[in-house]
Parts: structure tokens; C-alpha cells; sequence
């Protein structure tokens, strides 16, 4: 009964992605360079709120660098510099309800070659879960095919054990998009889809969307966090 959520959890959960993306976009259109992770994390908690939310659904994750990509990273001293990747990822407790967004991005005038061929692979990958998300399609073959997109980019020793997993009153709760999950998915079950690659010394990529799972005939999965997945360059 807790997986499905009814029409009046879904728009909860919707209006938390507006209130993570709107934090996020604002941030994005100042300057970056010389700023802590630990001041751009505080900074984006106190936007949530700001605009609406009663607070971070989890602790902001802000990852510069070598750091970036790292799933779960707490924010640190370190300063964000021309050439790294910077990884966000935020999420939204709006009445109860949790929603979450990451993006990451390259700091300075345009990527180098071995940050557009990570991002790329990493960006295959979450396309392919978020179009697997499905009524009645298992929960290991959602993680599967993030997985085959990064295994088949040269990836695959760098791949984490959870693909994506169920969001409502939790930010973390059933289902597990996992290789061993047991199980298949439901309409109105809202997901994260968050394939990750982290190279430890240079950092890394994710990329991190909730949706709700929802038949082709109502359109497909229904994307409840919008901000662009262009690699920008900021």
C-alpha cells in the first residue's frame, strides 16, 4: 500500500521537485569558482526553504573535483576550481514528502575530452532507466540496462551496487532498483533513476531524476525533476 502513492502524494512529491529545481537553477546562475562545498550546500538548503519547502529531504550533497561523483559525499573545505566537475544533489521535504534532483557540471569554459566521454556514457545510462520505468517491468531489469549502457562505455569496474530506489515519506524506500531486487513495478510508484561513476583522483559523474512510473498509454514515466541534463559549463 506505502509503494503506490495516491494523486494527492504524487502532487506533494511534484511540487518538492519544482522546490529542488528552482533551488538549484538560482544557484547555477551565480558565481561558483572560489566557493566552498560546504557554503554552495548551506546555501542551497536555505533557498529550499525560501521558496517553500520545510526543509532538505537529506543532507545536500556539494562535490568538487576529485571528490565529484562520489555517492553520499558530505561537503567539505574544499574550494571549487576552473576544470572540475562539480557534482549537486539535493532534495525537497515538502509536506512530508521527499524528492530529490542531482546534476553535475564542469567548472570553467568547456570540458575536456575525458569529462564529455564520462558524462555521455553516464547520461546513456540514466536515459535507458528512466525509459525502463514501466508498469510491470522488474525491478533488477531497470538497474540491468542502466548497468549494460556504463559496462559497454568501460565502466563497469566503477559501477555502484543500487541503480535507484523508491521515494514518499522516505527518501530511501522500497523498491530497490538493484541487480538481486525481487519484485516488479507499479503505476503511481514514484523511483529515483541515479546511475553514478566515480574515478577515484579525478572524480565523476551522476546524474539523478525522481519520476513516477506511470504506462505508455498515460505517456510513460512522468518526470518530476526538469532541470536540463546538458553538460553545462559554468
Amino acid at each position: 500500500m506505502r509503494l503506490i502513492k495516491d494523486d494527492e502524494e504524487i502532487s506533494s512529491l511534484r511540487i518538492a521537485g519544482e522546490l529542488a529545481d528552482q533551488a538549484l537553477g538560482e544557484l547555477l546562475e551565480s558565481i561558483l569558482v572560489g566557493r566552498t562545498e560546504r557554503h554552495l550546500a548551506l546555501e542551497l538548503e536555505r533557498r529550499l526553504v525560501d521558496h517553500g519547502a520545510d526543509g532538505p529531504a537529506f543532507p545536500t550533497v556539494v562535490a568538487a573535483g576529485p571528490h565529484a561523483g562520489r555517492p553520499g559525499h558530505l561537503p567539505t573545505d574544499r574550494r571549487v576550481e576552473e576544470g572540475d566537475f562539480l557534482t549537486i544533489c539535493l532534495g525537497a521535504d515538502y509536506r512530508g514528502y521527499r524528492c530529490q534532483v542531482g546534476r553535475t557540471f564542469v567548472i570553467g569554459p568547456s570540458p575536456a575530452d575525458w569529462q564529455v566521454e564520462l558524462y555521455d556514457a553516464v547520461f546513456a545510462a540514466q536515459r535507458a532507466g528512466r525509459e525502463a520505468l514501466l508498469p510491470g517491468r522488474a525491478y533488477r531489469d531497470v538497474d540491468r540496462v542502466t548497468r549494460q549502457v556504463l559496462a559497454a562505455a568501460g565502466f563497469g569496474d566503477a559501477l555502484e551496487p543500487c541503480t535507484g530506489h523508491g521515494v514518499g515519506l522516505e527518501i530511501d524506500e522500497d523498491p530497490r532498483l538493484t541487480p538481486s531486487a525481487m519484485g516488479k513495478l507499479d503505476a503511481c510508484v514514484p523511483v529515483t533513476v541515479e546511475p553514478g561513476v566515480h574515478l577515484p583522483g579525478r572524480g565523476g559523474v551522476r546524474i539523478d531524476d525522481t519520476l513516477v512510473v506511470r504506462p505508455e498509454a498515460d505517456g510513460g514515466p512522468e518526470l518530476l525533476t526538469i532541470t536540463t541534463k546538458e553538460l553545462l559549463a559554468l
